[in-house]
């Protein structure tokens, strides 16, 4: 029986692959931000459709959001901020030599 992979393991080998490594990193800050706004949500022990109630949208759009597969707007993220009780802040941040 082979062992199966964890997560991490099997990111970690294709993270060798340079053309895979950088598509990975290139979609970096959208993994960041989709995670960032269902931990939130999660961490206030709030549903997705508490969430969409609060601040006007779908309960679909919100699990599209954080399943990946729509994208925010600059407004919409604000707005979500604000219905998780949160500011959104935004930075620029220096690109480390490897990239």
């Amino acid at each position: 029986m082979s062992k199966m992979k964890t997560f991490k393991e099997d990111l970690n080998n294709r993270m060798k692959d340079d053309n895979f490594r950088k598509e990975y990193e290139a979609i970096q800050p959208e993994l960041d931000i989709i995670r960032a706004m269902a931990t939130a949500r999660k961490n206030q022990n709030m549903t997705q459709k508490e969430l969409a109630d609060k601040v006007g949208m779908n309960q679909a759009d919100i699990s599209k959001l954080e399943n990946g597969s729509r994208n925010p707007s600059l407004n919409m993220l604000k707005k979500l901020a604000d219905g998780l009780g949160y500011n959104l802040k935004l930075e620029f941040v220096p690109k480390s030599a490897n990239s």
